[in-house]
Parts: structure tokens; sequence; C-alpha cells
């Protein structure tokens, strides 16, 4: 789950997984699988990121550390 502010800013959480789009448009319009939208304050940016540390916390990304070794 990811927080997002509704332009009356209530905050509200909801289910990363089921997020089919996101639009600027200014506001940004977030497009569930569902059907359902909602415009939030946040950019799409700022989701997109949300959305990627929500993936690698439950696993479904992969981290972007690195280990030490290196290859020469």
């Amino acid at each position: 789950m990811i927080e997002v502010t509704r332009l009356n800013g209530s905050k509200l959480m909801i289910n990363a997984l089921l997020i089919e789009l996101l639009e600027e448009t200014p506001d940004t319009l977030v497009t569930m699988t569902t059907g359902k939208k909602m415009v939030v304050v946040e950019s799409a940016a700022v989701l997109a990121g949300r959305m990627t540390d929500f993936y690698r916390s439950i696993g479904l990304a992969a981290s972007s550390h690195k280990s030490g070794n290196t290859e020469e």
C-alpha cells in the first residue's frame, strides 16, 4: 500500500499492485485496474518512486544494492 493525498488534503492508502496508469493533467490522475480513478496532489514521479519502494519491500523488484564484488 502507498499513501496518496487527494486535492482536499485527505490522505488515503491505495494498493500499488492495482495501479494501471498515472497521468499528469496537470494534477496526477491515478487509474486503477478496477476502473476507479482519483486525482491526487503527488506527481507521477513521486508515486512511481513510492510504488518501486513498495514493490521492493514485498520482493517484487530487485534491490538496487550492489555487492562488493567487482570483475576485472
